[in-house]
C-alpha cells in the first residue's frame, strides 16, 4: 500500500521521534494504566504506516459490498435502511410481552426480539415441578401455541422481522410461530426473522441444553433442511459469541470461538447432504458489543474477513451471500453496573456506537437499570432513543466503514484476525467445536479470561467508573419492574383448560411420530410442526424427543 523508500523515511523519523519521547517520559511518567486492549494486545503510543505496510487493499479491505467484506457487506450500508433496531424483551405472560411488543413499535422500533422464560428456554411446562420461581421471570412464558398466539396478538408476521433467543427447543418454538401464521393467512415463504439455535455455546457458556450434543446438531440440521423448503427468508441460526463474551472471554476469543462454531454447523449440514450454497446465506452470527469501543469496531470488521475467506477457502462456497457474515449486536449486559446505573446510559452508547462503526445489520441497546431489574418502560424507551440518536443525528451512519483507514483501527483488526486465525486452528488440531468443548478446551479459555479481567478490576488496572473509581454513595434503587409470582397460577390454569379442550388422541400420535422420526433419520420439523398444530405443549414435545435422545449431562469440570 506504501511505496518502499517514504516507509524508510517514515521509519527513520519514527525512531528520532520515540526517542525524544522516551527523554520526555522520564520527565512527565505516563499514568499507571493498563494500555493494551480487552484482549490483551499492547496498544502503542502511536500508530502509523509502519504498522499495516503489508497491507494489500484489494486483498485486504476492499470496496464495501464486495469480497473480503471487511468494510461492510452492503455498498451503500446504512445510507440504503438504517439496521434493524431489535430490542430484546419479553416477561411475565404473552399478554404482557405483547403489550411491550406493541409499545415499542409505537416508539419506531423496526424488529422484535423474544425474550423466553428459563423453563421455556429448557424445555419445561410452567406447571413442571422444575418450573417454579422461574415462570415469566427472564422472559415470557410460552407453554403452547396458545401462548404464542397471544404474543403476537395484532401484530401481522408478514410486516415485521422476528428474533427468537431460544436454543434447545428451537425446533418447536419455530414451529408455533409458523402456525400462527399461517392461522393469519401468511405462509412461511413470507416470514423473516432469525431463530437463535446456537447449542454448542450453550454448552461452553450458558447451560440451556436438554439433549446430546450429536442429538441437538441433528435437530439444527434439520431446521435449516426445512426452512430451506418450507421458510426461505428465514435466518435458521444465529451463531452466538454474545454469552461466550457475557461469560468472561476476549474480544479475540469471541470471534475465535463462534467462528469456530460456525464451521462446526456448515460441516454438520454439508454432512447431512445440504448444499453449501442452499444454507449458508441464510447463517447469521450475534455477537457482543462491549467496552473497549476501538477493539470492538476492529472486531466486527476481522471476524467479516475471517469468515468471507473461511467459507471460500475451506468450503468452495460459490453464492457472494454464502460468504457474508451478517450479524445482530447487543450491548454488553455484564458490563452494566449496579453502583451508578445512570452511569449505563453512556456505556451503552458508546457499545452500541461501536456496533455501527462496525457494521452491524441489527442492534439491541440495553437499558440502564438491568443490573437491577427487568428493563422499566422508561429505560427501554432511552434504550431505543439511543440507537435512533446515533442513526438520525450522530452521521456516523453516513458513509460505509468511516474508521477505514485508521492506522490504529487497520492494525488491530489485522491483529485480532490473525490471533482468531490461531485459535481456530487449535480447535480444528483438537477436532473441532464440539470436541473442543467436550474436553473443555473452550471453558478453560473463557474462564481464564475472565479470571485475569476480574483481577485486573479488583487491582485497579482496569478502572470502572462507580465501582472502582469515582465512588460515592447512593440511596437504594426504587421503581424497579418485579415479575408477578402469581404468573405461573395463570399458566397453569391455561394448560389445565388447554388440556381439556383438546383432542387427546391426536396429540399422543404426534408424540410418537416425533418419537418414531427421532429413533430413525426423517426430519423432525414437520412432525413437530403437526403436534403443534393438535396443542402438544412445548413440554410435552421436549419430553418425546427426551424419550429416544436422553438429556446431555456435561463432563467437565473446573
Amino acid at each position: 500500500m506504501f511505496d518502499r523508500e517514504k516507509i524508510q523515511t517514515l521509519e527513520n523519523a519514527w525512531r528520532i521521534w520515540d526517542a525524544e519521547v522516551q527523554k520526555d517520559i522520564e520527565k512527565r511518567p505516563e499514568q499507571p494504566l493498563l494500555f493494551e486492549t480487552m484482549s490483551n494486545i499492547p496498544v502503542k503510543r502511536v500508530y502509523t504506516p509502519l504498522d499495516i505496510r503489508e497491507m494489500n487493499y484489494e486483498d485486504d479491505l476492499g470496496l464495501p459490498g464486495q469480497y473480503p467484506y471487511t468494510r461492510g457487506i452492503q455498498p451503500t450500508m446504512y445510507r440504503g435502511r438504517h439496521w434493524t433496531m431489535r430490542q430484546y424483551a419479553g416477561y411475565g405472560t404473552a399478554e404482557e410481552s405483547n403489550r411491550r411488543y406493541r409499545y415499542l413499535l409505537d416508539q419506531g422500533q423496526t424488529g422484535l426480539s423474544v425474550a423466553f422464560d428459563l423453563p421455556t428456554q429448557i424445555g419445561y411446562d410452567s406447571d413442571h415441578p422444575l418450573a417454579l420461581g422461574e415462570v415469566g421471570k427472564v422472559g415470557v412464558s410460552i407453554d403452547s401455541v396458545r401462548d404464542m398466539e397471544l404474543l403476537f396478538s395484532g401484530i401481522p408476521l408478514d410486516r415485521v422481522s422476528t428474533s427468537m433467543t431460544i436454543n434447545a427447543p428451537a425446533s418447536i418454538l419455530l414451529a408455533m410461530y409458523i402456525d400462527v401464521a399461517e392461522r393469519q393467512g401468511v405462509s412461511g415463504d413470507r416470514l423473516n426473522g432469525t431463530v437463535q439455535n446456537d447449542i454448542l455455546k450453550e454448552y461452553a457458556a450458558r447451560g440451556t441444553y436438554i439433549f446430546p450434543p450429536a442429538a441437538s446438531m441433528r435437530i439444527t440440521t434439520d431446521i435449516f433442511s426445512f426452512c430451506s423448503q418450507r421458510a426461505p427468508r428465514w435466518n435458521t441460526i444465529s451463531i452466538s459469541g454474545y454469552h461466550m463474551r457475557e461469560a468472561g472471554c476476549t474480544a479475540v476469543q469471541e470471534v475465535a470461538f463462534t467462528l469456530a462454531n460456525g464451521i462446526a454447523y456448515v460441516e454438520a449440514a454439508i454432512r447431512a447432504g445440504l448444499d453449501v450454497d442452499a444454507f449458508a446465506p441464510r447463517l447469521s452470527f450475534f455477537f457482543n458489543a462491549h467496552l473497549d469501543f476501538l477493539e470492538e469496531v476492529a472486531k466486527f470488521r476481522a471476524a467479516r474477513r475471517l469468515w468471507a475467506r473461511i467459507m471460500k477457502e475451506r468450503f468452495s462456497a460459490k453464492n457472494p451471500r454464502s460468504l457474508m457474515l451478517r450479524f445482530h449486536t447487543q450491548t454488553g449486559g455484564s458490563t452494566l453496573t449496579a453502583q451508578q446505573p445512570f452511569n449505563n446510559v453512556v456505556r451503552v452508547a458508546l457499545q452500541a456506537l461501536s456496533a455501527v462503526l462496525g457494521g452491524t445489520q441489527s442492534l439491541h441497546t440495553n437499558s440502564y437499570d438491568e443490573a437491577l431489574a427487568l428493563p422499566s418502560e422508561q429505560s427501554v424507551q432511552i434504550a431505543l432513543r439511543t440507537q435512533q440518536l446515533i442513526a438520525f443525528e450522530s452521521g456516523a451512519a453516513s458513509t460505509a466503514d468511516p474508521l477505514a483507514g485508521s492506522f490504529y483501527i487497520e492494525r488491530l483488526t489485522n491483529e485480532i484476525e490473525e490471533m482468531a486465525h490461531e485459535y481456530i486452528r487449535k480447535i480444528d488440531d483438537i477436532g473441532g467445536a464440539p470436541v473442543a468443548i467436550e474436553r473443555g478446551y473452550i471453558q478453560q479459555e473463557i474462564q481464564e479470561a475472565a479470571y485475569r479481567y476480574q483481577k485486573d478490576v479488583e487491582a485497579g488496572r482496569r478502572p470502572v467508573v462507580g465501582v472502582n473509581k469515582f465512588v460515592q454513595e447512593e440511596a437504594p434503587p426504587k421503581g424497579l419492574l418485579k415479575v408477578n409470582p402469581a404468573v405461573r397460577e395463570r399458566q397453569i390454569k391455561m394448560l389445565e383448560i388447554l388440556r381439556r379442550e383438546r383432542d387427546t388422541d391426536a396429540v399422543e400420535r404426534c408424540l410418537d411420530a416425533i418419537r418414531q422420526a427421532a429413533g430413525g433419520s426423517d426430519n423432525l420439523m414437520p412432525r413437530i410442526l403437526d403436534a403443534v398444530h393438535v396443542r402438544a405443549t412445548l413440554g410435552e414435545i421436549c419430553d418425546a424427543m427426551r424419550d429416544v435422545f436422553g438429556e446431555y449431562k456435561s463432563t467437565y469440570t473446573l
